[in-house]
């Protein structure tokens, strides 16, 4: 009766596993405890699986599928799974999420309507009302509830850098901000003087050199120059189009090669024959002695 069975736990071991395949590779490689219970697999069948190298822990009752080679989407769904059905992506995490900061938290913020807790790995927050929205495949909260999130624990710059993000990519709903802003929430007092400031051209900013450059032009009273703008062939860093009046920045890279400074005066050169005197300021000199550099670009606007 034994060798009879065989075939049939052949067959349930097979099914079992395609249940659990098609679930993980629809969500980059992960799933859960409870996935995995429900595709057929007890307590002692994970722990075999475990043990075979078939399953890896990521985080209590969440696991990688096959391999340990997770990728940042797989994570994220991992943090959701571990959050509960209702759960988004929130706070500096949806922020990323929505393109509107460049550098991805190092723990995964999301915000859920159950009682899961927070891990060394996954911080986990419980609104008043949580209404979320699909972006890019996950559950996320929009763009309007991610600003205000953002502003409770990031900085007066970080947050006018991301309005301009959300401004330049056409998610910035001023009705829906407001709204939020009425709730009287932590971050709304950073998010209205960032609303009062708020200057599009931030976000065509490419580094933070940029944006102090283009700060350090609202400090001083000066004309807002255009970013990353095109003269002809090339990009430049700063363009004032009606005095013809270009910018370039130097950041901290170290010592630079002949080859880099004789390119940049080959394009100097090329600017000015073509009617744009340029101006070269360093890092250095945009952060130190920011009053001279103003006075300086205020004689070569005039």
């Amino acid at each position: 009766m034994a060798e009879l069975r065989r075939p049939g736990r052949a067959r349930r071991d097979r099914n079992v596993s395609e249940r659990v395949a098609r679930i993980a590779s629809a969500q980059w490689g992960v799933i859960g405890a409870g996935q995995l219970r429900d595709c057929g697999l007890d307590k002692h069948a994970v722990r075999r699986w475990r043990a075979a190298g078939r399953l890896h822990v990521l985080e209590a009752g969440l696991y990688a599928v096959g391999h340990t080679s997770v990728p940042i989407e797989g994570r994220l769904t991992a943090a959701l799974i571990h959050a509960g059905p209702g759960a988004a992506l929130s706070h500096a995490t949806a922020a990323w999420w929505w393109e509107l900061i460049t550098v991805h938290p190092a723990r995964i913020e999301v915000s859920t309507p159950n009682r899961a807790g927070s891990t060394a790995a996954i911080l986990v927050h419980r609104p008043c009302t949580l209404e979320p929205v699909r972006h890019r495949r996950l559950p996320v909260t929009p763009p309007a509830a991610t600003l205000l999130d953002f502003a409770g624990r990031a900085g007066d710059g970080e947050v006018r850098q991301a309005l301009s993000e959300a401004d330049y990519r056409g998610l910035l709903d001023l009705d829906a901000l407001h709204a939020e802003l009425r709730r009287g929430r932590a971050g709304s007092a950073r998010l209205r003087r960032a609303l009062e400031r708020h200057e599009p051209r931030l976000a065509r900013t490419r580094s933070r050199l940029e944006r102090f450059f283009l700060e350090l032009c609202e400090r001083y009273g000066l004309p807002l120059p255009e970013i990353n703008a095109r003269v002809g062939r090339m990009t430049v860093d700063a363009l004032w189009p009606r005095q013809r009046l270009v910018v370039e920045l130097d950041g901290h890279r170290g010592h630079r090669s002949r080859a880099q400074v004789d390119r940049d005066r080959r394009r100097e050169l090329h600017l000015r024959a073509a009617g744009y005197p340029t101006i070269r300021y360093t890092e250095d000199q945009v952060v130190k002695e920011p009053a001279l550099v103003a006075a300086d670009l205020l004689a070569a606007l005039e």
